[in-house]
């Protein structure tokens, strides 16, 4: 018996009967020799982490664009506390911890330079649209390792399509992830709100405190243990209703305060500018992107404004910064 397979038996003997179980994923697109040491979803989450687009999430926005500090939230650190929420979760509920760690360290993998105002300038400017979860999974597929992809299972590709609110993930680990991404992210956007002095540090309403607590930890502990206490025994990720209900006011209360904020937000409009003036300027110079974008609508078939939003998601908010300059700010120069 083979390390992998001594795995897939323990899991098989202690995982819940709701969890999915390595030897009953469904597989991947283009199918492989088993690993003699790692199941399926352990490894899938190590070719996520040795990927490059998991790399380019440290120069990346979270909230905070080019923030003045060494401790303000990044794509890539919001991904890491994404990925040990959902470990607990899921630890805590005796479902598949490397599944879901998987879907939680993929789930933004597509994500644009600039956050959220960088997918909205590529959804607006692109005739296609644009939407981040769609991107990370085109990522993992497709332009990873020069156009073969990671070649994932088909329950992490579920798990990343599927971990927006409205979104209905075929796994439990899935819908952990699902969760674990808005607790997180409303945690540390609001420590980082609270860091930047936007915000006071007992600034939630009190009818939001009085149910889940007044500190950002106690905040965290509150939903996670809700979540475990509500869904144990059952075959769907829960909350109750009043802390579901506080979420859910706390995450309204945040777009009030944190989202539209005009300190916090007063450089996205420049960043939205920037990407569009940036997609206009390849989708007309298309010979300028890089071979492996050419090669996709070349030797593909895929279609140039698909390509070039590849090209611009995946860029760093530095990369981005410094490609406009290059293009479009004037340096000075001396005869030589």
């Amino acid at each position: 018996m083979t390390i992998r397979e001594k795995l897939e038996k323990r899991e098989e003997e202690t995982l819940s009967p709701f969890a999915q179980l390595s030897v009953h994923s469904k597989g991947r697109e283009q199918e492989e020799e088993e690993d003699p040491l790692r199941p399926v979803y352990q490894r899938d989450r190590d070719r996520i982490i040795h990927s490059k687009a998991f790399r380019r999430l440290k120069d990346k926005t979270q909230v905070f664009l080019t923030p003045e500090g060494d401790h303000y939230r990044t794509r890539l650190t919001h991904t890491l506390e994404v990925a040990q929420i959902a470990r607990t979760i899921a630890r805590s509920l005796d479902l598949n911890e490397d599944l879901a760690e998987a879907i939680a360290l993929a789930h933004d993998l597509g994500h644009t330079p600039f956050g959220h105002a960088g997918e909205r300038a590529l959804n607006r400017v692109c005739s296609l649209g644009f939407k981040h979860s769609e991107q990370s999974v085109r990522v993992v597929r497709l332009l990873e390792k020069n156009g073969k992809g990671l070649n994932l299972t088909y329950e992490v590709l579920d798990g990343i399509r599927n971990h927006g609110m409205s979104s209905k993930p075929a796994t439990m680990e899935g819908k952990v992830v699902r969760l674990a991404d808005k607790i997180a992210y409303m945690h540390h956007d609001l420590d980082d709100a609270v860091r930047a002095g936007i915000l006071p540090d007992d600034s939630v309403p009190y009818k939001i405190a009085k149910v889940v607590g007044k500190t950002l930890g106690e905040r965290l502990d509150s939903f996670i243990t809700d979540i475990v206490v509500s869904s144990a025994g059952k075959n769907d990720i829960e909350m109750s209703a009043p802390v579901w209900e506080a979420m859910l006011d706390l995450r309204n209360w945040m777009f009030e305060n944190v989202y539209t904020n005009k300190i916090a937000k007063s450089q996205e409009g420049k960043a939205e500018r920037l990407i569009e003036t940036l997609y206009g300027h390849f989708f007309n110079n298309i010979d300028e992107m890089p071979y492996e974008y050419l090669n996709l609508i070349e030797e593909e078939g895929e279609r140039p404004e698909r390509v070039v939003s590849d090209y611009i998601s995946s860029m760093t908010d530095r990369y981005a910064i410094g490609l406009y300059e290059d293009l479009y700010i004037p340096f000075p120069w001396t005869l030589k």
